[in-house]
């Protein structure tokens, strides 16, 4: 538990073990081309922005990460034994429909231990394009003062698998993009709707520039 936190805050070393299973299995499924990891903060608190096609992107991003990543997860997924495995492995349940105290006092303890939140800004699976963020990102990133790094994962969606047609195909390539640290805040401090506002905007044409420079460098 942390001092920020009236809620437990899940271990790094749960997070390290995902870490580890992720690795296995992204690598050992697919054929993951990591770009730009060496931009990643190598201590502090950080906050992974991801876009979101597909169901392997957060996994994906955990295997091949440089430090364990504590994901918000929406509670659907949280049923049976993987709801007990992606909590042991020091994953977030939150309710996407109402403001989940819990799980926003478990994500900022993450940050206040200096560990790693990774987002799924846009707050659902969709066309993974970062067109539409939801307020979350901006509220952890000012809040804690984070510095947010973009993770572009493309390739995940480019076409079905044969043998099961929810997976991309096995042993195909997927890229992830690291880009970039930058502050969302514009370091008054403030925590308004405004100025959330327009560290959202800020947030969204970070993300978007990054998400264009990774389909050049990929080729995607």
């Amino acid at each position: 538990m942390t001092a920020s936190s009236a809620v437990p805050v899940p271990s790094e070393k749960g997070a390290e073990v995902g870490r580890r299973i992720g690795v296995g299995l992204m690598y050992g499924l697919w054929k993951p081309r990591v770009l730009g990891v060496w931009r990643v903060p190598a201590t502090g608190p950080v906050i992974y922005a991801v876009n979101h096609a597909h169901n392997i992107d957060g996994p994906m991003v955990m295997g091949v990460a440089p430090r364990p990543t504590h994901f918000l997860i929406k509670k659907e997924a949280f049923v049976g034994p993987l709801g007990r495995f992606l909590t042991g492995i020091g994953q977030l349940k939150v309710d996407r429909h109402s403001t989940d105290r819990a799980a926003i006092g478990q994500a900022l303890g993450v940050l206040a231990d200096g560990g790693v939140l990774g987002i799924f800004p846009e707050g659902t699976r969709g066309e993974g394009d970062f067109a539409s963020l939801r307020a979350g990102l901006a509220y952890f990133a000012v809040r804690s003062g984070a510095p947010i790094v973009p993770v572009a994962v493309l390739g995940s969606t480019d076409r079905p698998g044969r043998l099961i047609k929810a997976l991309p195909p096995l042993r195909s390539r997927v890229d992830v993009v690291f880009g970039d640290p930058f502050e969302a805040g514009d370091g008054s401090g403030r925590r308004t709707r405004k100025a959330l506002d327009e560290a959202t905007e800020r947030i969204q044409k970070q993300l978007t520039a990054h998400l264009e420079n990774a389909r050049r460098l990929t080729g995607r």
